[in-house]
């Protein structure tokens, strides 16, 4: 027995049902982001203190130009089934998976930063100023703290016994340009520059301290939780294309109107992903 509506449309609704399908499926997915976002704006209005200039803007802003680059080839993918020209979607699908791949790439490598930044909270803020000269001029600044009445101070650990913590301070918490780009060249060179001194912290002076992970704090909570949902969907989109890109293009040659109206549900996906991220750089990067 033959589906229906499969390859055209139905006459009263002018959709075919796996368009149908996708949007009812973005729908869901449009409840479960929007979920997440107001799980953020709560957590956000619910704590004293919200961290800033914890994240790399430019390579957010980078990875924000490749899902919009990948959005367009995606569009052209579809364009050239339309006018069957096969080898050109081939071309403009390869360059959207390959725009994935970068995507998570930079991502993987905010990541790795991540796991291997370290923030330290003084006891009080007493204990917090007798480093302070001495953090500062090692490049990097002691801030409010993610727990009420305390301060932190961000950057690597360099070596650590039971009794003292030898800390290299940076300035992701600092709005000064010239601090921050050497923070960053030392981040990718993993030299130290002259702000990248050691400061020896005693442990008797620490009230906790941890990589940025989850459990550090609210927000890099949510934001993993956001970061990470959104890359699965990265990759699934991905895992989709890479099909019609290599074994699913035989249907071209068999029903090229059905192939080309599941590359259109793909893309319609493809394009859900792209504008999810558009409104996750600001949140978590900007604001």
């Amino acid at each position: 027995m033959e589906i229906p509506y499969t390859v055209k449309a139905r006459p009263d609704t002018g959709l075919w049902n796996a368009k149908v399908g996708i949007w009812l499926f973005l729908a869901s997915e449009v409840m479960l982001f929007g979920g997440l976002f107001s799980a953020y704006i709560f957590l956000r209005l619910g704590s004293w203190h919200w961290p800033h200039g914890v994240l790399n803007i430019p390579i957010g802003l980078f990875n924000t130009f490749v899902l919009i680059t990948s959005s367009v080839t995606m569009v052209f993918a579809w364009a050239s089934l339309k006018m069957r020209n096969l080898h050109k979607f081939e071309w403009f699908l390869g360059i959207t998976i390959l725009c994935g791949f970068i995507f998570l790439g930079i991502k993987s490598y905010e990541y790795y930063e991540k796991f291997h930044h370290y923030g330290l909270i003084f006891k009080n803020e007493a204990v917090a100023n007798r480093y302070r000269a001495e953090v500062e001029a090692a490049g990097g600044q002691i801030k409010p703290s993610i727990i009420e009445g305390q301060y932190e101070v961000t950057g690597h650990i360099e070596e650590m016994d039971e009794e003292t913590m030898k800390f290299i301070p940076d300035s992701i918490h600092s709005s000064e340009p010239m601090v921050q780009i050497v923070s960053v060249l030392q981040t990718i060179t993993g030299k130290k520059t002259e702000h990248g001194e050691a400061v020896v912290f005693q442990q008797d002076d620490i009230y906790r301290w941890g990589p940025f992970v989850p459990r550090y704090s609210s927000y890099f909570a949510i934001y993993f939780t956001l970061t990470a949902l959104h890359a699965l969907h990265v990759i699934g989109g991905m895992v989709v294309m890479a099909y019609f890109w290599i074994p699913g293009r035989k249907l071209y040659h068999a029903d090229p109107e059905h192939f080309t109206n599941r590359v259109e549900v793909v893309g319609l996906f493809w394009h859900f992903v792209d504008l999810v991220w558009i409104f996750l750089f600001p949140v978590l990067y900007l604001l």
